[in-house]
């Protein structure tokens, strides 16, 4: 066992000395040593619950013949974070949990490990410690919040807060309906209810082998949810027994059956972001092309929040991501018999489901023709964007409109509170991309407040930086290269037209060729945002979007 460098043999005396003062006994001494790095947090809706499932899967562990040892890595609430320079701190979080993991298990060189995750950031930073370490490791995702409800609404996070901010703003509900609205529309502990960054990370983790089936829909405060947490406390054992390995896991093809139920759900663009990276940490042939292709072939046939009404739960409900495999396998060529952690095949876990066609819909009755993720290509972004089209109004898919420039988040919300947007406009967000915010925030502020002005299918956003799963409206994101790297989107100025067409994925400034040159003549690169600590740090380090904006 790989334990075995830290705890056999004569010489190891000093490390046995100082685990069995950790409590482990003679007997536990002999067993594998599997971590369960917990992102455990008082600070974080989705992860408040996790001291329960801690335990289920340290139960879990020792039933089935190992010893547990439970650690604790960053954890970042985007919700909380979003709308001011906390959110600065988020995406680069992906990779400081990255380096936690890693840094952890190799140290005390356990055998395998559990990772206890839920939200955006934390799922694919605990993957890209996975495929870093390539040591037996299952993911349980600690699963969706209930849905909330006031006066028979049915609310999520997003219409119950950062919507309805608009809609007061508009004048639409009164100051007292706002407060009751934010009081009741996140009722428990869970990812926040809609098809949001972490839940789509969860089905993809899901889809991809990772975890358990079912494990992605079940409630976090589900009895499901902690039997799944058990159950893969007892599978890691059976995994570090025969050596399987993410690298067995995670591969092309398990990556590309992730990327086409992607596409089918219309998942949150910060997963294009993700899956780059967690492809880049496992040295595997994954590339913004391959998002591209699929998005040709893949029909959507789920419609979850925030582009329609149902929730996570309705779609537990419907069969999960189990029954959406059941819709697709052997009907999609693109979804190919990979096998996940479990041990069972993608036939094997579709054969054995159950589907609702309400809300999973058939192949041959999709929702729309097209798929829920596309990349876009132009002038404004020679190395792509990319736009969740399940969120965008059929009369938007083709857009053109007169570009309203700003450098920086505050910048915009400011411009939108004030009535400054009108019908027509692109909202042109420069300077907060992985480099340049630096950090990358997501525009959920200024987009809902758009949606809550009415303006959700008359105004286009654009951006080097991204969205949160949230998002809906025409918005565009991962603008590459970034503004800060000399991107074109830095180069756009107030009155230049601005073409949209995601039929043909295009982005176009209507701006001529020797205007656009005199300009990149003209151009002056501002100062870095950031000049000490972390972020100073990271964006030194960071690459395009268009790469998952890995660090080197």
């Amino acid at each position: 066992m790989r334990s075995d460098n830290v705890k056999k043999g004569m010489h190891k005396a000093p490390h046995r000395s100082l685990l069995y003062a950790t409590g482990v006994s003679k007997e536990g001494m002999k067993r594998p040593f599997i971590g369960i790095a917990s992102s455990f947090s008082d600070l974080v809706p989705g992860h408040v619950g996790m001291r329960e499932l801690e335990r289920q899967i340290e139960k879990g562990i020792h039933t089935g013949g190992g010893q547990a040892f439970i650690f604790g890595v960053p954890a970042v609430c985007d919700g909380i974070a979003m709308g001011h320079s906390g959110m600065k701190y988020s995406l680069p979080s992906r990779d400081l949990i990255a380096d936690c993991v890693e840094t952890v298990a190799g140290a005390h060189q356990l055998d395998g490990l559990v990772l206890l995750t839920n939200c955006d950031k934390i799922t694919p930073g605990m993957l890209i410690a996975a495929l870093r370490m390539d040591i037996p490791c299952i993911v349980v995702t600690a699963g969706p919040m209930l849905d909330g409800c006031s006066k028979k609404e049915v609310l999520t996070m997003i219409r119950g807060s950062f919507e309805a901010i608009g809609k007061f703003s508009n004048g639409d509900i009164t100051e007292e309906r706002l407060y009751e609205l934010e009081e009741e529309c996140c009722p428990s502990a869970g990812a926040c209810q809609g098809l949001y960054t972490a839940n789509t990370m969860a089905c993809l983790t899901e889809v991809m082998g990772m975890s358990l089936p079912y494990c992605a829909t079940a409630s976090a405060v589900s009895a499901k949810k902690k039997q799944i947490a058990f159950n893969s406390g007892m599978q890691i054992v059976e995994l570090v027994k025969h050596s399987i390995k993410p690298s067995d896991i995670i591969t092309r093809d398990s990556m590309r059956n992730a990327i086409a139920v992607d596409m089918a759900m219309g998942g949150s663009t910060n997963t294009i972001l993700h899956m780059l990276a967690i492809a880049n940490s496992g040295k595997i042939d994954i590339t913004l092309k391959d998002f591209d292709e699929l998005s040709h072939k893949i029909n959507q046939i789920i419609k979850l929040d925030p582009s329609a009404l149902p929730t996570m739960t309705d779609f537990a409900n419907a069969g999960g991501i189990p029954g959406l495999l059941k819709t697709m396998y052997g009907h999609t060529p693109e979804i190919k018999d990979t096998k996940g952690v479990s041990g069972l095949k993608i036939s094997e876990i579709a054969k054995n489901a159950w589907v609702d066609n309400e809300i999973i819909h058939t192949l041959d009755d999709p929702l729309t023709a097209t798929a829920g993720l596309a990349v876009l290509h132009g002038n404004l972004a020679p190395d792509g964007a990319v736009v969740k089209t399940s969120g965008v109004a059929k009369e938007c898919l083709e857009f053109e409109g007169t570009a309203k420039v700003f450098n920086s988040e505050e910048e915009t919300m400011d411009a939108i509170d004030n009535n400054k947007i009108k019908e027509g406009d692109v909202v042109v967000i420069c300077y907060e991309g992985p480099k340049g915010g630096p950090g990358m925030r997501e525009m959920l502020a200024p987009t809902s407040m758009i949606v809550g002005k009415g303006l959700g299918s008359k105004v286009a956003l654009i951006t080097d930086g991204r969205f949160s799963g949230g998002t809906r409206g025409l918005c565009i994101g991962h603008i590459c290269p970034e503004a800060a790297m000399g991107g074109l989107i830095g180069l756009v100025k107030d009155g230049d037209r601005i073409k949209i067409s995601i039929p043909e994925r295009k982005l176009e400034l209507l701006v001529p060729e020797e205007e656009i040159a005199q300009r990149k003549v003209d151009f002056v690169p501002k100062e870095p945002k950031e000049t000490k600590g972390y972020l100073s740090k990271y964006a030194k380090i960071v690459q395009s979007a268009s790469s998952g904006a890995i660090c080197e």
